[in-house]
């Protein structure tokens, strides 16, 4: 068995389920549990004044993550795939690594935006740091506006690509080139 136990870091984002869904495929095939984390980054509100009302604030962030989280076993479950599930307060990339690495986890599967230049050096990745931090492997797996440009101009190229690539042949039959879908 290549995979026993892959982690799976959520946010619970609209496109987290695309990675969910990979992760429990990659899982059902390798007979792996599936280890669910998602980290609170209460770090982020460390700016707010004190007279803000942290509890709520706090019982607001844990309802997030427990949607996250229950996202996670209703796609495990559809796949009879089993999953483990944590939510830590922290630092996302640390604290993935750390459970990765700790956990005895044999990947790590998630989500990235493909933020570049600008965009990446202010907001940072999270899943950058994690490759570079983490000495268990990571599959990333493309989320967000831009998958769905890629994926209609893939379309739109295989189309076009399967047009340009038939022709027809002296006995009138179409004949479809090794680049056709």
């Amino acid at each position: 068995m290549m995979y026993q136990r892959i982690l799976v870091p959520t946010d619970g984002s609209p496109g987290s389920e695309r990675v969910l869904e990979h992760a429990v495929e990659l899982a059902s095939v390798h007979g792996a549990t599936v280890h669910a984390l998602y980290v609170i980054n209460s770090g982020s509100f460390a700016g707010l004044p004190m007279e803000s009302s942290w509890e709520g604030l706090d019982e607001m962030l844990h309802e997030d993550a427990e949607a996250a989280i229950a996202d996670v076993r209703a796609i495990a479950e559809r796949s009879n795939v089993q999953v483990e599930t944590s939510i830590v307060e922290g630092t996302p990339s640390r604290e993935i690594v750390r459970l990765a690495e700790r956990g005895g986890c044999d990947l790590i599967v998630m989500g990235t935006h493909g933020r570049g230049g600008i965009d990446r050096l202010l907001l940072g990745s999270v899943a950058e740091k994690v490759v570079r931090a983490s000495k268990v492997p990571v599959l990333t797996v493309r989320v967000g506006e831009e998958d769905t440009e890629s994926e209609n101009e893939t379309e739109a190229e295989s189309k076009a690509n399967s047009e340009t690539n038939s022709d027809v042949g002296s006995d009138g039959e179409t004949e479809t080139g090794v680049g056709a879908d």
